[in-house]
């Protein structure tokens, strides 16, 4: 059974990738491997890198501004992966030069620039969309559709968890406050994004932290409340490697998500009549599933994908902004 559109019969637009990073890297890979789409310009302030990047993955224009690259007339949409502190400038930029954006996770620092985007992007009629890869991949789809079909009952606890080792250096930027680093920008918008998809907006965020000694948060563990049984149990940290797994659980049975959910993987549906069902649909690839989702938008007219709403991006950066108050972090210059 195929639970998703093959992203190969998307329709190719012409792609312009923004910061030439790890990110970047591997989401070129995936197009390049897994779609049809075209990335035909990368943009960097540093025309090095810029060729470096585009000589590796055959890219046949590069620019060292972001301005010229925006400002190409053969670039449809602009992929923007710089670090969380610049979202809001690049986007804004790209929006303003009539290009349709998609821009890395988180979306931006704060509720208030993703606000600005999503206002900037309306007004001007061009297609925006954050980043959040999980929302596209096969394993999602096929889960939600099995909760919607009632396969959990109703749900009582969602669990999700998000660690990864990063040793201290306080110019690399998940140290950085400049850049908005920290796990909850980073690696927590994972859990927090997932319990968003399935639960909606929380009712209630309670949240303890813990931060590094340049002041971004170092691990930080939520319960999120609703007008609902339901609790979501979430973590994340940058100081150990956790197994990055899920589970929803409910009053017919539950769904366990294997390692690293938020990546392709597998899970298991275990209900409470004895029904076990497993899900496995092992890839080398998962970004170009939302790359094929913004190319079908912007074909057919539209300027935001129902499976990732950019006032759901909004009301993300919110409840990320009320766990930062709760722990004490605050980003220069907000």
């Amino acid at each position: 059974m195929s639970w998703t559109e093959d992203p190969r019969l998307a329709p190719a637009l012409r792609w312009g990738v923004l910061g030439p990073g790890w990110i970047s890297d591997r989401f070129v890979a995936a197009l390049q491997a897994e779609t049809a789409q075209q990335v035909v310009a990368v943009g960097s302030r540093s025309a090095e890198r810029a060729r470096a990047f585009a000589s590796k993955w055959e890219i046949p224009t590069t620019y060292d501004s972001y301005d010229a690259l925006v400002a190409d007339p053969d670039v449809d949409v602009i992929y923007v992966a710089t670090p969380h502190s610049h979202h809001r400038e690049q986007a804004l930029l790209a929006i303003a030069a009539g290009k349709h954006v998609l821009v890395e996770k988180s979306f931006t620092r704060n509720a208030a620039e993703a606000s600005e985007i999503v206002t900037a992007a309306r007004e001007k009629g061009v297609f925006c969309m954050e980043a959040m890869w999980t929302r596209f991949l096969p394993h999602m789809v096929a889960l939600r559709k099995l909760i919607d079909d009632g396969a959990v009952g109703d749900i009582i606890n969602l669990r999700a968890d998000h660690g990864q080792f990063f040793p201290y250096k306080p110019e690399h930027r998940l140290y950085n406050p400049e850049l908005a680093g920290g796990a909850l920008l980073d690696l927590g918008i994972y859990p927090v994004s997932f319990a968003h998809n399935i639960l909606g907006t929380p009712r209630r965020v309670h949240a303890v932290g813990s931060q590094t000694q340049t002041g971004v948060d170092g691990q930080v563990s939520m319960i999120f409340t609703y007008n609902s049984p339901a609790h979501a149990d979430l973590s994340t940290t940058l100081w150990s490697r956790t197994d990055a797994s899920a589970s929803i659980a409910g009053t017919a049975g539950r769904i366990d998500i294997d390692d690293m959910f938020y990546a392709p993987t597998s899970f298991t549906l275990r209900r409470l009549d004895g029904t076990v069902m497993q899900f496995e649909q092992p890839l080398a690839h998962g970004l170009h599933f939302q790359a094929a989702e913004v190319a079908r938008r912007v074909t057919a007219g539209e300027k935001e994908s129902p499976l990732m709403e950019l006032d759901e991006s909004v009301a993300i950066m919110t409840v990320l902004d009320e766990i930062r108050a709760q722990i004490g972090v605050q980003y220069p210059g907000e």
